[in-house]
């Protein structure tokens, strides 16, 4: 309940921030004024971005207990579904458990490869930072980018050598108090931390780490792409510099505890971000309003297709292990 009031004081305190300055007159003509022929390209690109994340999360488990490319699909697509939806990011527990349930896939081994996800996730936005920095306009807020993606490599770093160092043992000495519980086994815990070790094992392979990493770098590519096309349709002549930007800052600024989907938080950061390119606060809320519910509905809409799709698959394989041979 804290977290969540937290969350909801956080959105209530950015969304406020954002419209501040806004005229609503100007905002709803930049509304109904966007060219909304450009959302079409924009969706399919975030089609391709999720179908690349799906590669890259099948890519982060090891080769023997690696999932069919449907099951990882499907289950991520239900978690992105429940991360709009619900506070404190739930749909990353629940893509765990619908992925388990769909290839029997450990659940803390799945877990394991989830943070290794979000690790990369933050040091490819980052690197798509730096590397477009000398086409982004001057601000004093890419410092504090640059020493937050010093703190990600050292934590990455001091991880990998735990990893290298200690195997499991330390993950089963963390998870070694959790045997205590009346329906929990020491040997429980112990298969739990070899099974999250084997989901945190790209961190210590390079060429495993490398392929799932690259793989992370072009799908924000295309995700930035995505954002392009919505800028493209309100006509504020900018390129595809500005809509990496913006990507970098909206997900980066999601980080931040808030309401489901980042309600507030978003659009705060599309307009600080916008701000960069003498873009009017009221020009640029239109523009992050279409651009969340471009984020936001179609996510919710092929989840809603996998859950009921998943929902299906578990009924016909509870019958058939039900009926008789």
């Amino acid at each position: 309940m804290l977290a969540l009031a937290v969350g909801v004081a956080v959105s209530c305190g950015f969304a406020a921030l954002a419209i501040r300055d806004v005229d609503f007159g100007v905002f709803w003509d930049g509304v109904t004024a966007m060219e909304y022929v450009w959302l079409f390209p924009s969706v399919a690109t975030l089609g391709v971005t999720v179908y690349l994340r799906a590669i890259r999360w099948q890519l982060l488990f090891p080769a023997q207990t690696r999932p069919s490319r449907s099951a990882t699909l499907r289950a991520l697509l239900i978690g992105l579904l429940f991360n709009q939806i619900l506070p404190l990011r739930a749909g990353e527990a629940a893509r765990v458990v619908a992925l388990n349930q769909a290839a029997g896939t450990s659940r803390a081994e799945a877990l394991g490869t989830a943070v290794v996800e979000r690790i990369s996730d933050v040091l490819a936005l980052l690197v798509i930072l730096f590397v477009a920095l000398p086409f982004l306009p001057a601000r004093t807020w890419i410092g504090g980018a640059a020493a937050f993606a010093v703190g990600c490599v050292v934590l990455v770093a001091v991880a990998t050598i735990c990893l290298i160092v200690f195997g499991d043992r330390l993950l089963r000495l963390v998870l070694a108090p959790f045997s205590r519980l009346p329906t929990v086994s020491r040997d429980r815990t112990d298969a739990a931390a070899a099974n999250l070790a084997g989901g945190l094992s790209a961190l210590h392979r390079p060429r495993l780490a490398l392929a799932a990493f690259g793989v992370t770098c072009v799908s924000w590519l295309v995700a930035g792409v995505s954002y392009w096309f919505v800028l493209v349709g309100f006509d504020f002549g900018l390129g595809l510099d500005a809509a990496l930007l913006l990507l970098v800052a909206t997900n980066l600024a999601l980080v931040i505890p808030s309401l489901p989907a980042g309600v507030g938080v978003f659009e705060a950061a599309t307009i600080f971000t916008l701000d960069a390119y003498d873009i009017d606060a009221s020009r640029a809320l239109a523009c992050a309003v279409v651009l969340h519910a471009v984020n936001f509905f179609p996510y919710v809409a092929a989840g809603l297709v996998a859950l009921h799709s998943h929902a299906v698959s578990q009924r016909r394989r509870t019958r058939a292990q039900a009926s008789p041979t």
